[in-house]
């Protein structure tokens, strides 16, 4: 029956297992707090310190994201301003142009009625000139005949005569020009 008893002893729950059963539990439980305070406690700081950066960087992300955003619309529409900008700078460029070409135009239709009108009056002087030499030459074919008329002693009937037909010789519109 030795073995019976050894059987019971291990089963057998006697004081000083109890004890140090007790005192196991208090050493743990001293253990848990103090690994709690030392180890547990950083940790859930840290954690907590953690979750706050990360939803801070994530606030921040989406603060940067209505940034951006609203940013890309304040260009989009600057850009469109400046489009609108460009096409009224364009839209005077041509109308400066057009009134630059009209102007050009208009100076040299009237550079070319001055040049006609310049042309009209020198093709008049020389009609005019044309018309003194015609003369001259008239009055030196008269003289001419006056001193033939007077070498020959002829008449003024004879004189007279000859003076017509060289009259008709020259023609009427000559001395009514």
């Amino acid at each position: 029956m030795g073995g019976e008893f050894e059987l019971n002893r291990v089963f057998d729950l006697d004081l000083q297992l109890l004890q140090d059963a007790a005192l196991m539990i208090i050493a743990i439980f001293v253990l848990f707090l103090v690994a709690s305070y030392f180890l547990f406690n950083p940790l859930r700081d840290m954690m907590e310190k953690r979750k706050n950066k990360i939803k801070d960087e994530l606030d921040n992300a989406a603060k940067n994201e209505a940034d951006a955003i609203a940013m890309k619309e304040e260009y989009a529409s600057k850009l469109k301003e400046v489009e609108k900008e460009a096409e009224g700078i364009l839209a005077d460029a041509r109308k400066r142009a057009i009134d630059n070409e009209t102007r050009i135009v208009n100076e040299a239709r009237e550079e070319a009625a001055r040049i006609l009108e310049r042309a009209r009056t020198e093709a008049e002087l020389e009609k005019q000139k044309a018309a003194d030499d015609v003369k001259r030459e008239m009055v030196v074919l008269a003289s001419l005949m006056a001193g033939k008329v007077v070498k020959a002693s002829i008449d003024t009937t004879v004189q007279e005569t000859l003076v017509d037909e060289t009259l008709k010789e020259i023609g009427d519109s000559t001395w009514l020009s």
